[in-house]
């Protein structure tokens, strides 16, 4: 029998998270390891569980996670993305909550690149009179 799951991709810099929720009762995997070993920092912990919290369902699913690229940080807020795409596909009813709160929105702000003649984006070269 095919057991019930609810996708979601969520983004952020660039890393790239894909999200799995399945009924259970709260476990937290992402890249094959628990969450409390993958994240370091307590706040990381925060923003991942997030939207679990926000919407009363952390009892409800088991969230397994795939995410790749960038930081922990950005790993982070991907995560919590995904999970908001997720919880979509399971209950429509959460969307004015979650939209509300601004977590259906991709964040958009990425590193600006490099330009020629500049050190890094906006860092130019040291002025010297002589």
């Amino acid at each position: 029998m095919a057991k019930v799951q609810y996708f979601g991709t969520g983004r952020r810099k660039t890393s790239v998270a894909r999200v799995r929720l399945l009924p259970g009762e709260g476990k937290f995997v992402i890249n094959g390891r628990d969450i409390d070993e993958y994240f370091g920092m307590e706040t990381l912990k925060v923003i991942a569980k997030q939207l679990l919290t926000l919407t009363g369902t952390t009892d409800t699913f088991d969230v397994i996670v795939n995410v790749y690229g960038g930081g922990f940080t950005g790993q982070a807020g991907a995560i919590r993305h995904g999970i908001a795409r997720a919880l979509l596909e399971a209950d429509a009813n959460l969307r004015p909550e979650l939209k509300k709160a601004g977590y259906l929105t991709r964040d958009p702000r990425m590193t600006e690149r490099k330009k020629y003649g500049l050190k890094k984006a906006r860092r130019a070269p040291q002025f010297s009179k002589r």
